[in-house]
């Protein structure tokens, strides 16, 4: 029997068969569209991070404080175990914010060549009026100095940055991000410029407006504004204490010798003695990323076996349909065998049959996959188009492997099959 003849033969019994071939294949493609679709939305999540998480830019780490850690199970015991640790920390270290006299006085002792930005958060809920105009409230106030919008990545459109007298007597002016302009000036950065608007109240002078940064479901980073940090330690103290100290390196090789001198520089302010360990955090631009990164790789392994546990399922179905089919066609197998078919060309045939199944099913999922992960990145993420090349060869070959496995044995049985016998069966 020549290989033609063989892919024919699997190709009919494969029409003939429509409802058994229809189901399995329905579960085939379920399993790859839930794998290829989940890669492809945890494709455009990770497009999305690096797209709007990198806020201070490639070139720029900051400073945090290191906050009070709280067990329970009893005070006396945790301080007994800390207490045996070789690396112990003191309790008085923990928990203590960035104060003003602390960022001002790191930001004079920090000699390497870099700029560095004091800001504090002054509200994340404020509401923005202009005339009959307002926004909702859902506005974020920062309190920034000079360095601020370098260190933050916001480049000025129209208008100025702060002058030393405007971050010196801390008076009410604030440069725009262009979703307010948007909002309040029907996107006129012209007219928005020395307008005076209402932020929770307070009138305060327009002097400045950003260029716009784009916005996703994750972040917005065009609906803020930025007033001088004098401002907002005067007009907004209730809110968190400690301040955001950012370091912008002239070039990304010198990150680690800036990081380093930081390090030293901040541990001096904060009068650490040499055996303490740090009390507050170094970040990277990045480490955001890397956090959800590392969060995304636990969902993309879950959809790994989902799709492999959906595909094991399939496997045990397509046996199960083989080895009825053998069943069936025992008398057309002695026939084929009794004008001459070999072993191998019976063989061959059920593995084929098994094989396309399983591979129209696989090419099914993908473009479903496909489709739906592109969706769910257009519509939510707010990314482009996404095709996730080595999942897709991945699946594939991952659906003929299956076809295989699960056609070898109803193969086996049919081409050892007697043909004497097949041809009396019934």
């Amino acid at each position: 029997m020549k290989f033609r003849d063989i892919l024919s033969i699997a190709f009919r019994t494969i029409r003939a068969n429509r409802l058994r071939t229809g189901i399995t294949v329905a579960i085939i493609a379920f399993g790859i569209m839930a794998l290829i679709g989940i890669i492809t939305a945890i494709e455009s999540m990770n497009q999305s991070l690096y797209e709007n998480f990198s806020i201070m830019g490639s070139n720029t780490f900051s400073i945090r404080f290191k906050e009070r850690q709280f067990r329970f199970g009893g005070p006396g015991g945790d301080l007994k175990k800390r207490s045996k640790g070789k690396q112990r920390e003191k309790a008085s270290n923990l928990g203590k914010s960035i104060t003003w006299e602390q960022a001002n006085d790191f930001k004079k002792r920090y000699i390497f060549p870099a700029a560095v930005g004091i800001s504090k958060m002054g509200s994340g809920i404020a509401q923005v009026f202009y005339r009959e105009k307002k926004t909702n409230p859902n506005i974020r106030l920062m309190g920034g100095d000079e360095n601020y919008l370098l260190c933050s990545g916001y480049t000025i459109d129209q208008g100025r940055n702060f002058s030393n007298l405007d971050l010196e007597s801390g008076k009410n002016v604030a440069i725009l991000g262009s979703d307010i302009v948007k909002k309040l000036f029907d996107n006129n950065p012209q007219r928005a410029l020395n307008n005076v608007i209402r932020i929770d109240g307070a009138p305060y002078r327009i002097i400045g407006v950003l260029k716009e940064r784009g916005a996703s479901s994750l972040l917005s980073l065009d609906n803020i504004i930025i007033t001088t940090v004098n401002n907002v330690r005067r007009n907004y103290a209730g809110t968190s204490p400690s301040y955001n100290i950012a370091i912008n390196v002239k070039q990304f090789e010198q990150m680690d010798a800036a990081i380093s001198e930081a390090t030293g520089a901040f541990r001096t302010v904060r009068k650490l003695d040499i055996k303490e360990s740090d009390n507050f955090y170094i970040d990277k631009s990045d480490s955001l990323v890397e956090v959800f990164k590392n969060l995304l790789f636990f969902v993309t392994v879950a959809a790994v076996v989902i799709g492999m546990i959906t595909l094991f399922g399939a496997s045990v179905g397509l046996m199960n349909i083989m080895l009825v089919a053998v069943n069936e066609r025992t008398r057309e197998i002695g026939l084929i065998k009794a004008i001459g078919a070999t072993r191998i060309s019976i063989r061959l045939q059920f593995l084929f049959e098994a094989i396309f199944i399983c591979l129209i099913g696989a090419l099914i999922g993908v473009l479903l996959g496909i489709v739906l992960g592109n969706l769910a990145g257009i519509f939510v993420f707010k990314t482009g188009f996404i095709m996730p090349w080595a999942w897709v060869f991945i699946g594939i070959i991952t659906c003929s492997v299956v076809g295989l496995l699960a056609g070898l044995y109803p193969a086996l049985k049919a081409a050892k099959l007697d043909p004497i016998v097949a041809l009396r069966y019934e």
